[in-house]
């Protein structure tokens, strides 16, 4: 988990319990629990093993493009393409594998193009200084437009003689736990330990907090934001070739609308969409909030079209509250 230098301040004049309270990834972790013991309590399918192990399989692709979605939110901006990258790096996987490359060459080429998008945003947001918004709003067009340039519109169900390891992947799991877990479980703790620990992710804090002060203080502004932006291409695209391999195909859509479920669990777990705050841990806890609350609607027989209204609700109750904090802090 990252600090900044106002949980300093807080622990060092609150308790331990009330800085805790003070948290909301703390608030929307105890919400987690009780929507999940409460569901458990009215439908007996809800808490089977089979409907528990696809809860914490699905929300981890979220919550793996939520690590990337926090760096780059910490600094104050915003990637609204992950979706468009998680379904690009996935496409481009798909096609190597498929003209009959290892898996290995497959998953090499996906991250190279994961890592070529995020120094794309990271040059025009960093020194070109174009707005976040408009760079990743356009990218999202452009990158979903160039999988169904590069796949000629035609989807992939084919990955050549490394299909059965790249299903495992994706779709396998390792003492009955989903291989998408593990490789959140690692993402997060590396992610976890990059932002509390070095000095990148103290300069990610510094740059949220205020990037006029941060540049004088010889931070290098520039080359740390053009490193969030590569590294969450990277979550996004590691996100969408596991995705793909759960699935067990690439189409024109994968992924299509996830950019809005990684950026709700992000700023409901904590972050803040004005930069200078964010944890690894909070946005686990997001996307785990955002899945079992997807996962309830169909299991209680509502219609899934509420979904968009429940998450962008949340959405909005965190913002909300983070304002109504951010005024009393003020006031005091």
């Amino acid at each position: 988990m990252a600090t900044t230098l106002d949980d300093v301040i807080n622990r060092q004049t609150y308790s331990p319990v009330t800085w805790l309270l003070s948290r909301q990834t703390f608030w929307v972790f105890l919400a987690t629990i009780i929507a999940f013991l409460a569901l458990a309590a009215v439908s007996t399918p809800f808490s089977s093993a089979q409907n528990l192990f696809s809860i914490t399989r699905n929300f981890s692709f979220t919550a793996i493009a939520a690590l990337g979605m926090t760096a780059v939110i910490i600094t104050g901006g915003i990637d609204l393409s992950v979706g468009s990258v998680m379904g690009l790096a996935a496409m481009t996987l798909g096609l190597v594998m498929g003209a009959g490359h290892s898996i290995e060459v497959g998953i090499l080429a996906g991250l190279a193009v994961s890592v070529a998008v995020g120094l794309s945003h990271g040059f025009l947001i960093a020194y070109v200084n174009m707005p976040s918004f408009v760079v990743t709003l356009a990218t999202l067009s452009i990158w979903r437009s160039q999988g169904q340039v590069w796949s000629n519109n035609a989807g992939v169900y084919k990955f050549g003689p490394d299909e059965a390891d790249f299903f495992w992947l994706g779709g396998g799991s390792v003492y009955g736990i989903a291989n998408p877990v593990i490789a959140l479980v690692i993402l997060t703790a590396v992610t976890g330990f990059c932002l509390r620990w070095t000095r990148w992710g103290c300069h990610l804090f510094a740059i949220g907090g205020n990037e006029r002060a941060a540049r004088l203080t010889g931070v290098p502004v520039r080359r740390i934001k053009l490193s969030a932006y590569v590294f969450c291409s990277l979550m996004a695209g590691i996100a969408g070739m596991l995705m793909a391999g759960w699935l067990g195909s690439v189409t024109q859509n994968h992924a299509e609308g996830k950019e809005l479920s990684v950026i709700a669990a992000t700023v409901i777990g904590g972050a803040n969409l004005m930069g200078g705050s964010g944890t690894a841990i909070g946005g686990i806890v997001g996307a785990a909030l955002i899945e079992i609350i997807r996962n309830s609607l169909t299991m209680l027989g509502i219609n899934t079209f509420w979904q968009g209204t429940f998450i962008g609700g949340c959405i909005l109750i965190a913002v909300a509250l983070d304002r109504m904090k951010a005024l009393r802090q003020t006031e005091e």
